[in-house]
């Protein structure tokens, strides 16, 4: 993969590693001629379907997590910078869902494209329209520190009132959904980040998930909630 291959790219990409396969799709089994020509036709031709299987197993991805629909959500400690102290504050799972509807939605990273240009914004133009259909909370999540989040905070304009921008540094919540993305064998070095999703929660308990594959944008943008709620 060159090292060229945008951020965009990657974190639109699938996030479903998919071991390859021992021999490529598009690659020839290169046994000599005489090898070939002295043994019986069978053999180019079993070789031939295995190709063919090993290329159809490997583009096959499936989305799944730990959290379902009807699950209480797991409890977890989340962090963020106060704007007026710049002190870092924690702010527990539990406590932004209790007895609240409640949006959370993650980002595979801080400052990546999609995140920055659709992601955050479309929930930020939207949060008064979802309050108006009840949600309480609307709150972003990333595996970022909380020093990096408050300074995208900034960088995007966003309303700490409107839309939290929280730190799950450690990844402790985005293990325990069991939504890990791993770009470890990504040339930009982004590590184990979070795949893209959206979550309402009613008193903790799920009632929409609209999971992404990796970095992909297609079902939990603000509109998206919208339709569910």
């Amino acid at each position: 993969m060159a090292t060229s291959l945008s951020v965009s790219r990657l974190l639109s990409s699938s996030a479903i590693s998919v071991a390859k396969p021992l021999l490529s799709p598009t690659s020839s089994f290169a046994a000599p001629i005489s090898f070939s020509r002295s043994l019986a036709p069978n053999l180019s031709l079993k070789l031939r379907t295995r190709r063919t299987s090993i290329r159809s197993s490997s583009t096959t991805t499936t989305v799944s997590a730990s959290i379902s629909v009807g699950d209480k959500l797991p409890d977890s400690t989340l962090s963020y910078l106060d704007p007026a102290t710049g002190d870092v504050k924690t702010v527990t799972v539990s406590s932004l869902t209790a007895g609240k509807k409640t949006i959370i939605f993650a980002v595979p990273g801080a400052f990546t494209p999609t995140c920055s240009q659709k992601h955050v914004p479309g929930f930020v133009s939207k949060a008064g329209e979802l309050r108006s259909k009840g949600v309480d909370v609307i709150a972003c999540v990333s595996v970022n520190d909380a020093f990096v989040m408050e300074a995208w905070r900034k960088d995007l304009g966003v309303n700490s009132d409107e839309v939290m921008m929280l730190s799950d540094g450690n990844g402790e919540f985005t293990g325990k959904l069991g939504v890990e993305l791993d770009l470890r064998d990504k040339p930009v070095g982004l590590g184990v980040r979070s795949r893209r999703y959206a979550i309402l929660a009613e008193d903790g308990v799920v009632k929409v998930l609209n999971l992404e594959e990796g970095g992909a944008f297609t079902n939990s943008s603000a509109e998206d909630m919208l339709k569910a709620l």
